[in-house]
C-alpha cells in the first residue's frame, strides 16, 4: 500500500475504514464501583467484543486496540500477571469466534517480552485466522510508537548494510513499509476513552493525518452509541490532507 492509498478519503458510505482506540478507563471504572482494577479490565473484555461485533458489521476494514502498552510495565506486579493471564485466556477463548466470523487478528508489539506459553498463544491464534478477508483486528500489546519507529529504523540500517535497498531509496512510503502496520491503510479515526486527550505512544507515525476523537465515558461503559458518536463527528470533517476546501468539494483531488 502506499501513501497515496493512505491519503484517501473514508469510504464504507463515509464510515472510517481504520479505527484505532485507546481503552482508557478499566481500573476507574472498577474503583468506583469498589472492585479491584481487575474487574474492570474483564469488564474491558466485554466491551471489546461488542465493539468488534460492531464494527465488523458496519464494514470497517480495521480495528486497533491498544491493550497493553510498553510502559504498563511500570503498573503493580501484580497487575501485570493478572493482565498477562486475561491476555492468554482471552485470546484462548476468543479466536474461533473471531475465525468463525471472518475475522483476521493480527497482535503488534515486542512479542518476545511476554511468557514463551502467550507467545505460543499469539501464534497460533494469528496463523488460525491469517486468510479470513472481513475485519481485521489489531491488538497492540507491549507496543509502544518510538519502539515502533526504532525497530523499523534498525531493519532498514540492516538491509542498507546487507545492500536489498539503497540509502537513497529513504523515503515516507519505505519507511512505512517497515512498520508493523505495513500493508494496511492508516487510521482516519482515533478514539480515546477515559477522559484523557493524549495519544499516549500510540502509532505515532501512522496517526498523522488522523481525526481525533475523545470521550469521558470509561471503557467498560463504551458501547455501539458512544462509537456512533465518533463515527457520525467523523463524517462531519473535512479532510483535506494538505488541499483547500474547494479542491476537496469539487473533487477534484479524490
Amino acid at each position: 500500500m502506499t501513501a497515496a492509498d493512505n491519503d484517501k478519503p473514508a469510504i464504507n458510505n463515509g464510515n472510517p475504514r481504520h479505527i484505532a482506540i485507546i481503552m482508557d478507563g478499566n481500573g476507574r471504572w472498577a474503583q468506583k464501583r469498589l472492585m479491584p482494577r481487575i474487574m474492570g479490565h474483564y469488564a474491558g473484555v466485554k466491551a471489546v467484543r461488542k465493539i468488534v461485533e460492531y464494527c465488523a458489521k458496519q464494514n470497517i476494514e480495521v480495528l486497533s486496540l491498544f491493550a497493553f502498552s510498553s510502559e504498563n510495565w511500570r503498573r503493580p506486579q501484580d497487575e501485570v500477571s493478572l493482565l498477562m493471564e486475561l491476555f492468554m485466556n482471552t485470546l484462548q477463548s476468543e479466536v474461533d469466534k473471531l475465525d468463525k466470523n471472518n475475522i483476521r487478528l493480527k497482535i503488534i508489539g515486542d512479542k518476545s517480552a511476554f511468557p514463551e506459553k502467550l507467545q505460543g498463544k499469539i501464534a497460533t491464534a494469528e496463523t488460525q485466522t491469517e486468510h479470513n478477508t472481513g475485519l481485521t483486528l489489531l491488538i497492540a500489546a507491549n507496543y509502544g510508537g518510538r519502539w515502533d519507529i526504532t525497530q523499523a529504523l534498525r531493519k532498514i540500517v540492516a538491509d542498507i548494510r546487507s545492500g536489498s535497498i539503497e540509502e537513497q531509496a529513504i523515503s515516507e512510503q519505505l519507511i512505512s513499509q517497515y512498520l508493523v502496520t505495513a500493508e494496511l491503510p492508516e487510521p482516519d479515526l482515533f478514539i480515546r476513552s477515559g477522559g484523557e486527550e493524549r495519544i499516549s505512544n500510540f502509532l505515532l507515525w501512522q496517526l498523522a493525518y488522523t481525526e481525533f476523537y475523545f470521550t469521558d465515558a470509561l471503557w467498560p461503559d463504551f458501547d455501539q452509541d458512544a462509537l456512533d458518536k465518533a463515527i457520525n463527528s467523523f463524517k462531519g470533517r473535512q479532510r483535506r490532507f494538505g488541499h483547500t476546501g474547494e479542491q476537496v468539494i469539487d473533487n477534484r483531488v479524490l
